[in-house]
């Protein structure tokens, strides 16, 4: 029961902080990453291997980043954009995002089984409270043959970069979140919530668990992000 209540406790942390820098969440993307969050994201749905009938569940959607950018790619898909903040995808339709936005908690999916060809991801996975759980969610509601795939950050490996990484961690990204977001706090939990993250041998080992096969990863931005994805 204590666990319970501590997952409960910050699963509500998450949505609250989010709720709070959803106004500014897309430009502070756009400047944390040098605008190379377009290109993961990019990336990503090509991963998919997404086909013009698709029906795929975009987890995690925030303000439909990436549920946007399918419709416009496969507009016949069938694109569900879900979400556990309501401020996030209201900011997404006043942008004028015409997405069948749902509020869903990643770790007790409203879908039935095997509803959709992909789920996808970005930037969810780290700020669920159990990643195993969540990813048997997305287990239980792909097609046979259909994919995960998921952009999150990743724990780097130390190498020369490294310093460059820390400093760009925990002093630019917060100073941004202070002067762009107005919630220098919020920032500070992304930067941890990156450097306390799974590192991505041991995210893909979670994926194999959870019955995913052809299990894979992607490093990307000096190894501080990794696109992940495998087959049901």
């Amino acid at each position: 029961m204590h666990q319970r209540t501590d997952e409960s406790t910050r699963a509500r942390e998450n949505q609250e902080m989010f709720a709070r820098i959803a106004p500014r969440y897309d430009l502070m993307n756009r400047l944390m990453t040098a605008g190379m969050d377009v290109a993961w994201r990019h990336e990503l749905i090509q991963r998919a291997q997404l086909t013009n009938t698709a029906r795929v569940l975009d987890l995690g959607t925030g303000t439909g980043d990436i549920a946007y950018e399918i419709t416009r790619r496969f507009p016949r898909s069938i694109v569900i954009a879900a979400d556990y903040t309501f401020e996030m995808m209201n900011v997404g339709k006043q942008n004028g995002r015409a997405l069948p936005f749902n509020a869903a908690d990643a770790l007790r999916l409203p879908y039935a089984d095997e509803m959709f060809d992909a789920v996808v991801s970005g930037f969810l996975l780290r700020n669920v409270t159990d990643i195993d759980r969540a990813l048997r969610e997305h287990f239980r509601v792909l097609k046979p043959g259909g994919r995960f795939v998921s952009l999150d950050t990743t724990r780097p490996e130390k190498n020369f970069f490294t310093p460059f990484i820390q400093f760009h961690l925990q002093k630019v990204i917060p100073t941004l979140g202070r002067v762009i977001a107005g919630n220098g706090n919020a920032y500070s939990y992304l930067t941890r919530s990156t450097e306390h993250f799974l590192r991505a041998e041991e995210l893909a080992e979670r994926a194999r668990a959870a019955g995913f096969r052809d299990v894979g990863f992607a490093r990307k931005n000096f190894g501080t992000i990794a696109i992940h994805w495998g087959i049901k």
